[in-house]
């Protein structure tokens, strides 16, 4: 397989991207060469056009699988796994946000509700202190609830949200 030469950019940029997302540039870069392409490839495939061990690539499926990006799939008359990526950016923004949410907020959460309990019960801990880390530990729980509902809401409910902007707000008095 050849990359042209915009695919090429394509897939140097979602790797770096990647880097400044938390996620190792080989991840990226195979997500993106995976989502660019028709047929399922297998990881000998991916290392040959990345030119990234085949350790490496074997690796980051199995990261890119948990993240719900990528799947396995068999073709008749190979033996090898083979791998693609979904090819809807929603499902891609969906499968990234959850992902995100567990590895990274919910241990948050925990860490607030932790902290302030302790902070309730440490007579040194000034009131002030206190009602801050409550505050965040409440704006975090907030965010998480109202982000569980959105997730529940259909594609095209939410794209119409995403296209009404800052209208919304005549709707719900802002």
């Amino acid at each position: 397989m050849k990359l042209s030469a915009p695919m090429q950019r394509f897939v140097v940029h979602w790797g770096e991207m990647g880097s400044r997302w938390g996620v190792n540039r080989s991840i990226a870069q195979i997500h993106a060469l995976l989502y660019l392409t028709d047929a399922p490839l297998h990881a000998e495939d991916i290392s040959e056009v990345l030119q990234i061990a085949r350790s490496n690539v074997s690796n980051s499926l199995k990261e890119l699988q948990g993240l719900a990006l990528v799947r396995r799939e068999h073709v008749l008359g190979d033996r090898r796994d083979h791998f693609t990526a979904t090819h809807e950016p929603w499902d891609m923004l969906m499968a990234i946000a959850e992902a995100r949410k567990q590895r990274e907020i919910d241990p948050l959460i925990e860490i607030l509700r932790e902290c302030a309990d302790a902070a309730d019960a440490d007579p040194e801990t000034p009131q002030m202190a206190r009602d801050r880390l409550r505050r965040m530990e409440g704006f975090v729980t907030n965010l998480t609830g109202w982000y569980a509902q959105i997730r529940k809401l259909p594609q095209g409910t939410l794209v119409k949200l995403m296209g009404l902007g800052t209208k919304i707000a005549r709707f719900v008095g802002g």
